[in-house]
């Protein structure tokens, strides 16, 4: 068993950002968070912890729901989903997320899908975790454009959710809804302070030297080239295939 991939440390990232859920529910177009939701279960099986349930929309064999967002939307107001993922086009440091478009509402110089249940799913989800693979300050910015999401409310509003970290294809941070803002846990290796600093729009805290994003052990690793890599393929063959071909070229089994 050789090195893990980039991708594999972020997925194996995630799956210990999930340490201790029951229910995590993930949305369509997120491979490398559904890999990581597949891996927390799988170790959870390993481990003799209590199950985790999936809920991967889009998904026959990994999915909860039998309509859909409907479905997700109802059991997240009931308290039943204890972690959801969110990204977005762009990430501001007090955790605002835009999914709306580039320039002043409603005349933005660039449209995106939309805000759809973001904001929602922020509020009533205990553990958000914001994910983008690309880090680069034209996601990071100091402020979003347009506010999808808030990542914090007033003193008052009630709000039981919240993002909890923010994992990007650079480092891992912890956010801090007290602030509100970003503190960096951690740097993916091959990466440093100085680069995160650079593609980052918005200050955050950090200790003098972070430390280095903890690799997958062999036996997680092993865990994740085998049954997850097979399960992730049901709902993502595509990505599937591209991290296999990515386990190929570090030279993994």
């Amino acid at each position: 068993m050789t090195e893990a991939s980039k991708r594999e440390i972020m997925i194996a990232t995630i799956a210990e950002l999930l340490r201790g859920v029951r229910h995590v529910a993930v949305g369509a177009a997120s491979p490398i968070p559904a890999a990581g939701a597949m891996l927390r279960r799988a170790l959870a099986e390993e481990e003799a912890t209590p199950p985790v349930r999936l809920s991967i929309l889009g998904s026959v064999a990994h999915n909860f729901f039998t309509n859909g967002s409907v479905e997700l939307f109802d059991c997240a107001g009931q308290g039943r989903i204890d972690a959801f993922f969110l990204s977005g086009g762009q990430i501001d440091g007090q955790g605002n997320v835009n999914l709306v478009g580039v320039g002043d509402y409603p005349n933005g110089k660039v449209r995106w899908p939309g805000s759809f249940g973001s904001s929602y799913l922020y509020f009533v989800v205990p553990r958000v975790i914001l994910f983008r693979e690309e880090h680069s300050p034209r996601i990071f910015v100091e402020k979003v454009d347009f506010i999808s999401a808030p990542g914090a409310s007033p003193e008052g509003v009630y709000r039981p959710g919240g993002p909890s970290a923010l994992l990007t294809g650079l480092g891992l941070f912890d956010f801090e809804s007290s602030r509100p803002g970003f503190t960096l846990r951690s740097v993916h290796p091959g990466h440093s302070l100085e680069e995160i600093r650079a593609a980052t729009g918005f200050s955050f805290a950090h200790e003098p030297q972070p430390p280095l994003t903890q690799a997958p052990t062999p036996e997680t690793l092993a865990l994740l080239r085998g049954r997850v890599l097979d399960e992730l393929a049901e709902t993502y063959p595509g990505f599937a295939a591209e991290l296999a071909a990515e386990i190929t070229t570090t030279g993994g089994d």
